[in-house]
């Protein structure tokens, strides 16, 4: 059974490597394509976000008044509210983390046991029969250990998203594309998650750090990452083999 596993696993592989091959052979003596330009929730990976909301409740009217529920300013205001409008994304990560662990841990015991008569034999006949009078283990452990962690991030992108959805409870769904040829290779960055509209500035701007289940992907394709990419069937081969 494992062998057929192992079997389907190496064909599909084998499959998926083709198709990225023959993807790879295409763009052989010119640049890596660019994607066009799109309406993001049509990409066959999109999926509506639902999130927890309170219920919906009518805003209260007053005859006469000035203020319309809701509203932020007496006038018009400027930033992005709606399905469809634009809106700038800084990201600016910088982490920093260093961890380390030390671990010591030993441990002994020992036991006797005794036998006072065995079979009617007792005393000195015992001890002569076994040539001892009493059981006696040890044992003992010990084990140490160390480890440490360091890592250092620094992304710094600032780049123009959309909004693709309002939520019940007035915040939006965010989706930011970027793509940047140079030379061959394509970079490829990706931004989206959810903002309040409060947390948009007054110039329309809104940062990482604001933004609930962000996720940012940064990478790419062309000469320079195939080169950094194992080959496929070293893939295989490492996702394979259990030593």
């Amino acid at each position: 059974m494992n062998v057929l596993k192992i079997a389907a696993c190496l064909a599909l592989s084998a499959l998926t490597g083709c198709t990225a091959g023959m993807s790879t052979m295409s763009e052989i003596g010119h640049p890596p394509r660019m994607t066009q330009t799109s309406d993001p929730t049509m990409a066959p990976e999109y999926r509506p976000v639902t999130m927890p909301m309170p219920p919906l409740q009518a805003p209260p009217t007053e005859a006469g008044s000035l203020w319309r529920p809701g509203s932020q300013a007496f006038f018009k205001d400027q930033r992005a509210s709606q399905v469809g409008d634009l809106i700038t994304i800084k990201v600016e990560v910088a982490d920093n983390a260093n961890v380390t662990n030390n671990t010591t841990a030993s441990g002994s015991g020992s036991e006797d046991f005794g036998i006072p008569s065995l079979l009617g034999f007792h005393g000195k006949a015992l001890s002569h029969l076994t040539n001892s009078d009493a059981l006696n283990t040890s044992s003992s452990s010990a084990n140490a250990a160390t480890g440490s962690i360091r890592r250092i991030d620094a992304v710094t992108l600032t780049l123009g998203g959309t909004i693709t959805q309002v939520l019940p409870n007035g915040n939006f769904v965010i989706v930011a594309r970027q793509e940047v040829r140079v030379n061959g290779e394509l970079r490829q960055i990706m931004i989206s998650g959810v903002v309040r509209p409060q947390d948009i500035s007054e110039d329309n701007v809104v940062t990482h750090d604001r933004i609930a289940e962000a996720r940012i992907s940064y990478g790419g394709r062309g000469q320079l990452s195939r080169l950094q990419e194992s080959r496929y069937g070293q893939q295989i081969i490492d996702g394979v083999l259990p030593f």
